[in-house]
This record gives structure tokens, C-alpha cells and sequence, in this order.
């Protein structure tokens, strides 16, 4: 590997980092083809460099462009002295290249007191993944995409409907299932969960709204379980790189602990993909925790496909 030449990131470099993007997404769908076709990468980085806070790193390799990286602040919910390298946040060309433009962005982070670190990483490029393993970063977070499956039909003894505004506190109640999960072992989920009446407020503003599915799954005309779709413009998480145009969303999915393991779970995920069909969608994606060890398994065994994973560290 050549010797490298790390200096700080500045608007010259802009050019030859958005090239350097280029080639990573280029090189990540041919992978994944249903990820975004995007044509305009500078304006990615740009979007990474001119964030509140954004300091970012730049490497040449015998006078030609060899990587960057860039992070930034975000907001408290992340934790106290937290910096991000976003979907646009950096590329290599050799993946060895990022664990020396981290060394750089870690003292400067840390020295600012910046010790929580998220990097969004393609995961087709398993060298990489493993490049940023090998600085005691740990899968976090994941994102998955697939096509809309054909219809798998019912699964008997389980009965999918949409909701209906009478719901409200039907749904709102299994809603509050998955924070809770979440804040146990092995996820240890922090962030304080929504509480019954902004759920409520929520689930009246979004009952009865066709462009959202909320579905109920019930076992004996009891509600067991909760799914929410929608288009993937709502989605906050999966935008920029990794948003597909034309997507819908598996934006979120409970069911009651007694019920996990009977096939609820399936029932809702059939009528999700039934809902993104007949809403004239091909491609569906989700989203999930690492750590959650039933979203997992549940979501990569009913086809979606890892496309960024979200890696943390954080330094004592």
C-alpha cells in the first residue's frame, strides 16, 4: 500500500470525492441493483460537508485521490458527544485507506469530546465492513431491500385487516411492545419510548389514510399483532444513497410475546407485501436492530437483503 498523504477536507476536494463516491455506489449496485440510480454525487458530499458541525478528512495516494471521509454532529437522541459518517460520508479505493482517514477523524472527534461514532457502510464490500471491524467498530443497524414477493396467502387460524380509527388504542398498545423489547437484553435500546397519548395522537392522524397500511393481525378476533406501510418518502432513515425511488416501507412490526413463534409475524409480512403490490410497488424495504435477535432472523428469512449497516463505537 503507498504511502499516504492525509490533510483536511476542504471545498477543493469536493470533486474528487463526489468521483470516489461515484465509484462506490456504482460498485454497490451492481450488487444491488435496486438501489438509486443517482447521477449527482457532489451534492451527496456536499450535503455531508456542509452539515452543522462537519469536519472531514482527505487521503491522496501518490498525488492521486485515494479516499474521505467526513461526520458530523447529530441530535442528543444519539447520545452526548456523538459524530456520524453519513451514506455519503466516505469512500476508498483500497479499504485499508479508511482506517487511516479514521485515525485522523478520531483524535480531532475526540479531542472535541466527540467519543459516540456511527459510520453507515455499504455491506456489499465486505472488505470495508471488515476494515471498519478492525477499528473496534460492531454492526449496530441494518437496512434491507427486496422486490415485492407474489402473494404467499393466508396462514390459517390468523385473520389480517386493516385498521380502522377505532383502533387508536388497539394499535397504540402493541405499538409500545417493541420499545420495551427493545430496552431489554441484547439490545439495551436507550432513548425514551413515545408514550400512550402521542401514540394516540399519532395512530387518529393515520388511521384511515389509504397511502398508509396499518395492519392488525387476530388470533380469535383478538389483535395479536401490528404492521405499518407506507411509501418510503416518509422514511427519515432511508433516504439519500439508499432510497429507492418508488419504494414503500415495512416502517414497523409487533406482535404480543405469547403469540411470536405461531406464524402472526408471517401473516402480517404477507399482507404488507400484499398492500405494496396492490399500491403499484416493486420494492419494499426495512430496517432493523443487530442486536434484536428476532428482526434479526425474521426479516433476512423473508428475503430482504442487507444494504448499509449502521457500525458504532464508542470510546471510554
Amino acid at each position: 500500500m503507498p504511502k499516504l498523504d492525509i490533510q483536511p477536507f476542504a471545498d477543493e476536494h469536493l470533486d474528487a470525492a463526489a468521483a470516489l463516491l461515484a465509484e462506490r455506489h456504482r460498485a454497490h449496485r451492481e450488487a444491488e441493483p435496486l438501489l438509486p440510480d443517482v447521477t449527482d454525487f457532489r451534492a451527496h458530499v456536499e450535503d455531508e460537508w456542509r452539515a452543522d458541525g462537519a469536519s472531514g478528512w482527505f487521503a491522496l495516494a501518490e498525488d492521486e485521490p485515494a479516499g474521505y471521509l467526513v461526520g458530523s454532529p447529530r441530535g442528543q437522541v444519539w447520545g452526548e458527544g456523538n459524530v456520524w459518517v453519513g451514506l455519503a460520508g466516505h469512500a476508498v479505493r483500497q479499504p485499508e485507506t479508511v482506517r487511516d482517514l479514521y485515525q485522523a477523524a478520531a483524535e480531532a472527534w475526540v479531542d472535541r469530546g466527540l467519543r459516540r461514532h456511527y459510520a453507515l457502510v455499504p455491506t456489499n464490500d465486505r472488505a470495508l465492513v471488515d476494515a471498519w471491524f478492525r477499528l473496534s467498530f460492531g454492526a449496530q443497524h441494518a437496512q434491507g431491500i427486496q422486490e415485492v414477493p407474489e402473494s404467499a396467502g393466508a396462514i390459517p387460524g390468523l385473520t389480517v385487516r386493516r385498521a380502522t380509527p377505532e383502533d387508536a388504542e388497539t394499535a397504540a398498545r402493541i405499538d409500545l411492545l417493541l420499545p420495551e423489547y427493545q430496552a431489554r437484553s441484547p439490545v439495551f435500546g436507550g432513548g425514551r419510548p413515545p408514550s400512550m397519548e402521542e401514540l394516540l395522537t399519532d395512530y387518529a392522524e393515520s388511521l384511515g389514510n389509504d397511502d398508509e397500511g396499518i395492519l392488525i393481525v387476530e388470533r380469535d378476533d383478538v389483535p395479536v399483532g401490528l404492521l405499518t406501510v407506507a411509501d418510503v418518502t416518509l422514511s427519515g432513515m432511508h433516504s439519500g444513497l439508499s432510497r429507492p425511488q418508488h419504494a414503500a416501507i415495512l416502517g414497523f412490526a409487533t406482535t404480543l410475546p405469547e403469540v411470536r413463534g405461531t406464524g402472526a409475524g408471517l401473516a402480517l409480512t404477507n399482507a404488507c407485501f400484499d398492500w405494496a403490490r396492490d399500491h403499484g410497488y416493486e420494492t419494499i424495504v426495512v430496517d432493523w436492530r443487530e442486536t434484536n435477535l428476532l428482526s434479526s432472523r425474521f426479516w433476512p428469512a423473508r428475503g430482504f437483503r442487507r444494504t448499509f449497516q449502521r457500525l458504532y463505537r464508542s470510546i471510554p
